[in-house]
């Protein structure tokens, strides 16, 4: 497909009208499809999602206003993603199709000490083990559920009684392509739900590009697409043919579509009388923290885990947010300025990018002006904001870099005491729980030895940290980019205080009642993974990541690994 850039013509009234009543009179149907249907649909989904990424990807680096080498962001974020969550999704369904039950064996379900129920998600199959060699990802259950009652909690509405038929509304966001595609997908595989989409005016380029991958779906009237700002999204959320609504984006977009906007909507806020009742969930910012665990390093450890907190700092340049934004380390740990030092090695010899998100340059001063000390690790000029450290910001509650999502290249370091490894941990946990906000996900560094020695100290850390992903030496990202993972902020956020949202997606294996998952890879890893800012072939192994997901073989996958050895 040639690329379609902006502007796009808002929706009109009438149209939005037409495409509800459509979404409404199909709704039935599709409550009612059987599953080998709505696996046939899957397929189209993947088949056209591989047709339209090169037209995507090339319309997304061209409207972000950089070159080439940066394509490999695009395709990880926007085709990689969307594939492998719903070959997934495939999976499982052919499972639920064949034995009644989801494709969680016994082998994947496990009893922690204190009785919460996991299940092992990741990996997922033979060429996960390959491929992500050594990662595990265990998706913890509401401690309500117990082991006994664990299988009443999977596999959504395919399990038990089928759904009411309804409209769902999906807001996209601006920042990632496959956002507001596998919202679509969730509503209509895990919520059983017909589904209107959208597009944040930053990104509706990509508009096109979804039309073509749901394609099937928007013929047989069961998805439908929308363009323009937010009277067109105030629209679709009044309309009384939308039943749900779905939004990623910011806490403050929530508050306003919730409560209404201006000081009347922080009235009701105050007093806790929303004017939108309809069921809303959400995944919002988050001041996504890293832990950084100390212990002893050797010289190569420090550059790689550099490279590793770059990489969380400046993915599509820090719009992200799980972009790294604290680092939090201990103040007595010998090898903390060494860290540092290779952090700002990596991220001054990182290219510059534009700040194509609206409103970056205004923020990044805001924060600018929110500490006396600043590192600027490369030019600042006029449509372009360079990697910054706040350094050593005091861990005191209410700062700005911990109450709010900065959303550019600009990060705050910060350090506890606490005696050793193990003091420092839990004065970590205490402080990222009250004093950060979001409950999105967080990112811990801890090295073997130092993991071994701690014990319980380290199971009960893990355990306390009140995140919807817990990434254990690996970028929490990857717990949106897998697709085994449910993707959300912790549970139990009240509307007043919303926090990082309501409500899970992705969730490829269709667990009903997560908590969070916890995401382990090794410390040391070679090589480098592909989606390093630092690696040499990101664009080429990401391409080629995407058509391995579209057809798992030998075939797709032996390029794969040869373009991910050259990093």
């Amino acid at each position: 497909m040639t690329a379609v850039m902006r502007p796009i013509p808002s929706t009109s009234r009438f149209q939005c009208d037409r495409s509800l009543a459509t979404l409404r009179d199909r709704a039935p149907t599709w409550a009612a499809l059987p599953i080998d249907d709505r696996i046939e649909y899957l397929r189209s989904v993947q088949r056209r999602v591989i047709e339209a990424a090169p037209g995507m990807v090339g319309a997304a680096v061209r409207s972000k206003g950089v070159d080439e080498r940066y394509t490999g962001e695009d395709w990880v974020s926007g085709i990689v993603t969307t594939l492998r969550t719903v070959r997934f999704l495939i999976e499982t369904l052919e499972t639920i199709a064949r034995t009644g039950s989801t494709a969680t064996t016994d082998e994947d379900l496990a009893v922690r000490p204190d009785g919460q129920v996991t299940v092992r998600v990741m990996p997922a199959d033979a060429w996960d083990r390959v491929l992500y060699r050594g990662m595990t990802a265990d998706v913890w259950i509401d401690p309500e559920v117990g082991l006994g009652e664990i299988d009443d909690h999977l596999g959504s509405f395919y399990t038990k009684a089928p759904p009411d038929p309804g409209v769902g509304l999906v807001l996209g966001a601006g920042n990632v392509a496959s956002i507001g595609p596998l919202d679509v997908v969730h509503k209509l595989i895990a919520d059983g739900s017909t589904a209107i989409v959208k597009f944040n005016p930053v990104n509706d380029y990509i508009g096109p590009f979804v039309e073509r991958m749901f394609d099937d779906l928007i013929t047989d009237g069961f998805v439908r697409t929308s363009y323009g700002g937010a009277d067109v999204g105030s629209y679709l959320i009044g309309h009384p043919d939308v039943d749900e609504i779905h939004i990623t984006g910011a806490a403050s977009s929530h508050d306003a579509i919730v409560f209404g906007p201006g000081v009347e909507g922080e009235r009701r806020k105050a007093a806790g009388t929303p004017i939108m009742t309809k069921p809303f969930t959400s995944e919002l910012g988050n001041v996504s923290p890293v832990i950084i665990v100390p212990g002893a390093w050797k010289a190569r450890d420090i550059r790689f885990q550099a490279e590793r907190v770059a990489t969380m700092m400046m993915q599509n340049n820090g719009f992200l947010c799980v972009a790294a934004k604290v680092l939090v380390m201990h103040r007595d740990w010998p090898q903390k300025d060494e860290f540092l030092d290779a952090l700002r090695r990596v991220l001054l010899a990182l290219p510059s990018r534009p700040a194509y998100y609206p409103g970056t340059e205004d923020r990044y001063d805001r924060f600018v002006a929110s500490h006396p000390s600043i590192e600027t690790l490369g030019v600042r000029k006029p449509g372009v904001v360079p990697p910054t450290l706040l350094v050593g910001v005091p861990p005191e509650a209410g700062h700005l870099a911990f109450t709010e999502e900065a959303f550019c290249s600009l990060a705050a370091t910060t350090e506890l005491g606490g005696e050793g490894a193990a003091g420092f941990l839990e004065a970590a946990v205490e402080f990222c729980n009250e004093s950060v906000t979001g409950t999105l996900s967080t990112s811990i560094l801890i090295d073997p030895d130092t993991q071994r020695h701690l014990g319980p100290v380290w199971d009960r850390a893990v355990a306390s940290l009140r995140y919807g992903t817990v990434a254990v030496n690996v970028w929490s990202g990857a717990g949106y980019g897998l697709g085994m993972t449910p993707w959300g902020g912790y549970p139990g956020a009240a509307i007043v205080d919303i926090q990082s949202g309501i409500g899970f997606v992705h969730n490829a294996r269709l667990i009903d009642r997560p908590q969070k998952t916890v995401i382990s890879w090794p410390f040391r890893l070679f090589p480098k993974p592909a989606w390093f800012v630092t690696h040499k072939r990101t664009a080429a192994a990401q391409r080629l990541g995407a058509y391995f997901e579209a057809d798992p073989s030998v075939k797709t996958a032996l390029p794969l690994i040869a373009a991910g050895l050259r990093s």
